[in-house]
């Protein structure tokens, strides 16, 4: 594995410093547990009375289930569509799949997403708006001050209603995002260490204060956390199977892979440095990968930066311009050849470097930072799979 000995935690084109902050924290091992299995029981030749008195309740509660699963987890569909309905998913109404994109859409920070979005209501509410629930009002649970926080009348209908799911979708959108820049700016600042996804979901329902107490996901959080991240796979169809809806904004500012193999050998976040033995903030992510090996530009820009460093070695910044009114840039360390200079326009994919170990590095590897207005943020939840 290769490891960056880089102090950093500066602009993209100044040289590295080391941020203190707590420990990297221990894996969360929480695993939901298996159901109990009975010894079977002894055999009959018919059927017992119980089961003659039972089995018209049998049959009619079949009836029910089948009729739920028919039908969807929601009872009716949005007043106001900002898109095309898509095929039913998983406990999602088809007609709100185009508004969860919406509410994800205009997030500053990657790693919202509109099947995170999806989960996180699935675990509050199972998209069951219960009006007698003691935890707050509709799908996404919302309190009265929350509410008053967030809530507005998104699909235009004339009544801002956390009854309303497209009103709930959206203003849980808000709030999410919200949560994600502020966890974003602390793990940058290295007083929080782990997923951003994670942390937002902490955020939600342990408090921000309690984050940011904890340095990670408190102990309270993780049952919750666990719970929507059991729940994201059968979500994660909202984005695969309509890959050209998954617009927006933010969409348009997600970066291709600089490399042709994403083998991470160091992700982003809070870190003890294996040499120094110092807890720092590694500013972006390892790709090993093999010397010589071709390094690509993420995204269409300018090159801001090519040269020599002490820390980085061969290194090349490239500037994107704005996403949202915000500065969106790129990094390239350790190359051991450039193949780009300092204000040459480049398209997406076209090469910059070769994968090298110049600078202070341990062996051949690409270290690749994604600036946001000049936060680091995490690279990974930045790329797509592919061209």
């Amino acid at each position: 594995m290769t490891e960056d000995r880089e102090d950093t935690t500066c602009p993209a084109t100044t040289e590295p410093a080391a941020v203190e902050t707590a420990p990297a924290p221990a894996k969360d091992s929480s695993t939901a547990e298996e159901p109990g299995v009975r010894a079977p029981a002894r055999r009959r030749r018919g059927p017992g009375p119980f089961a003659l008195i039972a089995l018209p309740g049998l049959v009619a509660s079949t009836g029910v289930v089948a009729f739920l699963a028919l039908t969807g987890g929601l009872d009716t569909a949005p007043a106001s569509d900002p898109g095309s309905a898509q095929p039913a998913v998983s406990n999602v109404d088809g007609s709100y799949v185009p508004w969860l994109r919406r509410a994800t859409a205009d997030c500053a920070v990657a790693g919202v997403t509109p099947a995170l979005l999806a989960a996180h209501i699935d675990q509050l509410s199972g998209w069951q708006d219960d009006s007698a629930s003691l935890s707050g009002r509709g799908i996404a649970r919302f309190t009265d001050a929350g509410w008053k926080a967030w809530g507005r009348d998104d699909d235009g209908n004339g009544n801002a209603s956390p009854h309303d799911a497209v009103d709930a979708i959206m203003a849980l959108g808000r709030q999410d995002c919200s949560l994600a820049e502020k966890v974003t700016a602390l793990r940058t600042r290295g007083a929080v260490n782990g997923d951003v996804a994670d942390l937002t979901l902490a955020a939600h329902t342990a408090g921000l204060d309690e984050v940011r107490k904890a340095g990670k996901v408190p102990v309270a959080a993780r049952a919750f956390v666990a719970g929507v991240r059991k729940r994201l796979p059968r979500y994660d169809a909202l984005v695969r199977q309509n890959p050209e809806q998954d617009g927006g904004r933010l969409s348009g500012a997600l970066l291709r892979p600089p490399v042709a193999v994403l083998t991470v050998t160091s992700p982003f976040g809070s870190r003890t440095h294996p040499l120094t033995k110092v807890t720092k903030l590694h500013t972006g992510v390892d790709f090993g990968a093999p010397q010589g090996a071709q390094v690509s530009a993420a995204r269409e820009g300018r090159v801001e930066f090519a040269g020599m460093t002490s820390a980085y070695g061969y290194r090349v910044v490239i500037d994107h311009g704005t996403i949202d009114g915000k500065r969106l840039e790129t990094t390239y360390s350790h190359l051991s050849v450039l193949q780009v200079r300092a204000g040459q326009s480049v398209s997406a994919g076209a090469p910059v470097g070769l994968v090298g170990s110049t600078g202070l590095s341990t062996g051949p590897h690409l270290h690749f930072e994604v600036l946001l207005d000049g936060q680091y943020t995490d690279p990974e939840a930045w790329l797509t799979d592919g061209a």
